[in-house]
Parts: structure tokens; sequence; C-alpha cells
């Protein structure tokens, strides 16, 4: 048996529930990495408790970058701030702290894959690649996925109906306010959305502000993200494939070029292996142009 070891740069409540899921589930060796030493360790401790009796696997905490030597995957969950009203409240300090993660990794373990989860999602997964110079195919940001599951859990709800019965549900473009639900493709139970709902307003809306709503209740998400993510630790672990939507930096796919969004792609232990086109409408064609140049606006604010 080959064992890999997980890298979780950043151990806040997103990072450790990734390590959770990893150990929980006799995935992998773990390591978490903190700027706070004592935080990597006592999330360590914690999630230890969660080994299976049977598992051959550990983890352990730190604070000390040159211990992701021999990383096989890293996921980045690290943030210098919490954002109130939009992601993108932080982004020069997020840029800033990205950039230094980008060229630590680059000498640690220039051969992972890199899977990133902090906001703003796709800004970070652009300049992460751009500073490492890794393959664009090896640096993924985890958040369409999400996005995704918040749209088929609104459907669900305003139609009354169960998830397993909703079919071809995919979020495309910025994990942010131009976020694009694509409706065109959706059925349920065999029959197509557009028979079943007035407009594609409400559920957009509803899907765009989930975190909005969720912070009425608790101050931050934190299980959904860390599923989504797990999902693809565990396909690069086990070499198996999963297709989801993922920001990855486009080099002419959907007409995009020079930007990293969320797009359908299929990923297995290489990285991102396929990226995949779907039909989009005239509507969903025109948002996504849009959220492409969203997300463009926001690199190019921290040159």
């Amino acid at each position: 048996m080959v064992v890999i070891l997980i890298s979780i740069v950043g151990s806040g409540r997103v990072g450790a529930s990734i390590a959770f899921l990893c150990v929980s589930n006799g995935l992998d060796d773990v390591l978490l990495v903190n700027t706070t030493k004592e935080k990597a360790l006592g999330e360590s401790l914690d999630v230890a408790s969660a080994i299976p009796a049977n598992s051959k696997f550990s983890i352990r905490g730190t604070d000390n970058y040159s211990e992701l030597v021999g990383s096989d995957i890293v996921v980045i969950a690290a943030s210098v701030g919490i954002y109130t009203k939009h992601r993108t409240e932080n982004i020069p300090h997020q840029v800033a702290m990205i950039k230094d993660i980008a060229e630590k990794i680059k000498e640690y373990c220039p051969s992972a894959i890199v899977l990133l989860v902090s906001n703003p999602l796709d800004v970070l997964t652009y300049y992460f690649q751009k500073t490492s110079g890794f393959s664009r195919f090896k640096v993924i940001g985890i958040a369409s996925s999400l996005d995704t599951s918040r749209f088929r859990y609104y459907i669900s709800e305003m139609l009354s109906v169960p998830q397993s019965s909703i079919s071809n549900a995919i979020v495309l473009g910025e994990h942010g306010d131009s976020m694009v639900p694509i409706f065109s493709g959706v059925s349920v139970g065999g029959n197509p959305l557009f028979s079943m709902i007035d407009s594609r307003d409400a559920l957009t809306d509803n899907v765009r502000n989930y975190w909005r709503t969720l912070r009425n209740f608790k101050s931050r998400s934190q299980f959904g993200i860390a599923k989504n993510t797990y999902d693809v630790i565990d396909a690069i672990s086990n070499k198996k494939e999963i297709s989801i939507p993922a920001s990855i930096v486009l080099d002419g796919e959907y007409g995009e070029h020079d930007v990293a969004m969320g797009i359908p792609v299929k990923i297995n232990q290489n990285g991102v292996i396929e990226i995949q086109q779907v039909k989009l409408d005239d509507t969903e064609f025109s948002s996504l142009k849009k959220s492409s140049q969203k997300i463009r606006n926001d690199i190019e604010s921290v040159r």
C-alpha cells in the first residue's frame, strides 16, 4: 500500500473539518499547518481521536512549512480575516497570503496537486497558479461544486422533492455574487425544471445568497465545503475519477483566457484530466461572460 501525505494549510473550521473527514475515513496521513502552532496541534489532537482502530494513518500539526516535503495533495484553507458583505472584502491581504503560500509549496512540494478553498476563490486560484508556475491542471479551486450542492438543495426545497430526483444541476462561473446556476439542462423526476418554475430569478438569488442566509444562524459555513473538498481528495488518493464544476485557469475554454472560474471538469490522481463542455442557453452564456469579467476585474484590482 502506497501512503500519500495530505497537507492542509489553515486549521480553522474548514481545514479541521476536512482533516476530520480524511482521518475518520482512514484516507491517508494528514498534516495540519497553521501560522499559530498551538492551533494546529490542538486540532490535530482532537481529530486524532477519530482515527479508526484499524487505520494505519496518522495526523499531526505544525507551523513549519518545511514539513510539507513529500506532500501529494495540499489543501489551502487559510485566511487573514472574515468577510461579512462579500467574498472579495479582504482581497489585497488574501492575495498577498496566497502568493506567500505558493512560494512555500513550490519550494517544498512542487509535485503536489493543490486544492484551494480560501476566498475569493477564483482570484486566489489564479494567483496561486501564476505565482507557483504549476500546471493549471494541478491547481484546482473547490467551490462551484459547493454552489451546485446549494442549487440542488433549493430546487428540492422549492418543489418539495428529494434531491435524488434532480439531475444535471450545476453552477458555473465565480464563487461569488455573479455565479451562474445552469437551469437549461436540469430535470426533476425526468421532467425539465423549466416546466415547473415561472422564473429562474428566485432560485438564482437564493443560491448566490446562501452564505448570507446561513450567517443569520451561525458564523460561517464549514461542512458543505469540507465534504466537497474531501470527495476530490478521495478521488485523487484512491485513483478514482470525479466529475464536478471547479475553478481552474482557462486558456480558451468557454471562450475565456487568463482568468480562473468554475467550469465542469473531470479529476483523477493526476489532477484535472478533462474540461467538459456543457450546453448553455443565451441567458446562461451571457451571465457566464459577465461573471468571468467580474473575476477578471478583481484580479486586475490587485496587480
